[in-house]
């Protein structure tokens, strides 16, 4: 599409049983487009632009929503797996009980949005934009986090094992209850500058 050309309007339409595998779609605006209950494998969406969409209980394998933009959507008991977000960005969307299974969601900006209760594995969110997410109670193993912004980020309750805390500032960050493994608490315990010593090492001296 040249700088001259308008983009697509997609409005009010009903995609539950329209066939999207393997289908390249670039540069559209959708607004209240229902994708509910849909599963799909291998689409890819290439700059678009969800408004108001609805992606409840819909199943996305091996799918890429590359540098798209998502204003107010829901995604109510959706899951991703294996899919590919680089670059994009969530601006008020719900997201109860969704299941993000690998994938790379590097560069996704997901500030201040609400994941209590959601579950992520394997997945790479390496300098994502998570400042001020609310993810209590969220199941988050093996992250890689590496690079991404975490500031003021809520994880009370959160099981955290085997993401990567590098980037985790202990001190801007409320973590009561979270579950970690103990090599994650070294980190965490070197972030707030404590001391991490056996109890018998000043006896071997």
């Amino acid at each position: 599409m040249t700088a001259s050309e308008p983009r697509r309007q997609v409005v009010g339409e009903d995609w539950g049983q329209r066939e999207l595998a393997g289908q390249h779609l670039a540069d559209l605006d959708l607004t209240e487009v229902d994708l509910g209950e849909i599963e799909v494998a291998g689409v890819t969406f290439t700059g678009c632009v969800f408004r108001r969409c609805r992606f409840n209980a819909s199943v996305f394998t091996d799918a890429a929503f590359t540098g798209c933009e998502f204003h107010g959507c829901t995604f109510f008991d959706a899951r991703f797996v294996r899919c590919k977000l680089l670059g994009s960005r969530f601006v008020g969307c719900t997201f109860d009980l969704v299941q993000v299974d690998g994938g790379n969601w590097s560069f996704v900006s997901l500030r201040g949005a609400v994941l209590s209760g959601t579950r992520w594995r394997g997945t790479r969110l390496q300098e994502a934009e998570l400042d001020r997410v609310q993810a209590v109670d969220a199941v988050l193993h093996d992250l890689d986090l590496t690079g991404a912004s975490l500031a003021g980020i809520r994880l009370d309750g959160a099981d955290l094992r085997g993401s990567a805390l590098w980037a985790l500032d202990a001190r801007e960050a409320s973590l009561r209850g979270a579950i970690v493994t103990p090599d994650q608490a070294l980190v965490l315990a070197a972030a707030l500058g404590v001391e991490v010593r056996d109890p018998h090492d000043d006896e071997r001296r």
